[in-house]
């Protein structure tokens, strides 16, 4: 099974806003903590303005929501220890690529969606990509605060919580009910309960430097929560019109966009290699995604 093209339009679309808040973030070395932490703190906001028109959801859904929202916990804080080590043009690739990866892996066996040939094949891509992306440039000189090894190391881990939180969102949203209402309301409940969470530990940790870099910035957490969520209702929607890891892989074509902004916005070295990786990377995401080849 194929997505229509109007949804591999939606997700591409989700794949550019996720790259862009992304982006947002990684720009920010003032306080990302409390960026992000505004980021989901508008998408509880967003949610909290749905959900008094949208039907309950499924009682059933509840747990996959309560799921997701523990995954995406320590999807926050691997992805701030990945860009607090390393570039968004290393990172990005590495985490975004390696969840489509480890959905198609395991999809099988848990969600009883099966991989064809040429999905295998786009698994191979993928991989060498990342392998490929993952290696450090040996003609740049690293940045000051940088660790490859450890960038790498929580990308990966980052790779893996996407993986977790889009069989979790996959699974809740097809429980959630029979309507489109109630899917929408699957997406405003876990913006809802989700999103408060970073900006009180931003809080609790340091008070008074939150509320300064508020004043100034506040706008730049509130425009990425706006993108950031949009964004990934798309996706979840999508997770209802086809299997899991066609439509993750689709989205994830995001890292060419990441890999791009990184360059081209965020003065990163990227390198010859690493476009050549990045192309790898979305070959093998959109052959697995595409009609029967093989």
């Amino acid at each position: 099974m194929v997505v229509e093209p109007l949804i591999i339009g939606l997700l591409l679309l989700a794949g550019l806003m996720h790259a862009s808040w992304n982006a947002i973030l990684k720009s920010d070395t003032s306080d990302r903590l409390t960026t992000f932490g505004v980021i989901m703190t508008t998408g509880t906001v967003m949610g909290l303005v749905a959900v008094p028109f949208l039907p309950a959801i499924e009682p059933g859904a509840w747990k996959y929501l309560a799921s997701s929202v523990a995954i995406h916990v320590l999807y926050y804080v691997f992805l701030l220890k990945a860009y607090s080590y390393g570039d968004l043009s290393h990172t990005y690739p590495i985490a975004r690529g390696l969840g489509p990866l480890l959905v198609a892996l395991v999809s099988g066996r848990f969600i009883g969606e099966h991989l064809r040939s040429q999905d295998i094949v786009g698994v191979a891509l993928l991989s060498c990509g990342l392998i490929a992306l993952a290696m450090p440039l040996k003609s740049v000189v690293a940045r000051p605060g940088g660790r490859h090894g450890l960038a790498t190391l929580f990308a990966v881990l980052t790779g893996i919580t996407i993986a977790g939180y889009i069989i979790a969102d996959g699974l809740g949203v097809r429980a959630a009910g029979p309507t489109f209402e109630h899917r929408l309301s699957y997406i405003a409940w876990l913006c809802v309960v989700e999103g408060p969470w970073l900006l009180v530990l931003a809080v609790a940790l340091r008070p008074r430097t939150v509320w300064a870099h508020l004043k100034k910035k506040w706008w730049r957490g509130v425009i990425g929560g706006l993108i950031a969520n949009t964004g990934y209702g798309i996706a979840i929607y999508a997770l209802v019109l086809g299997p899991m890891a066609h439509v993750a892989a689709l989205r994830e074509t995001s890292v060419l966009f990441g890999a791009l902004m990184g360059t081209l916005l965020l003065g990163e070295p990227f390198g010859a290699r690493r476009v050549a990786a990045a192309a790898v990377i979305v070959i093998g995401l959109t052959l697995m995604n595409g009609p029967q080849l093989i």
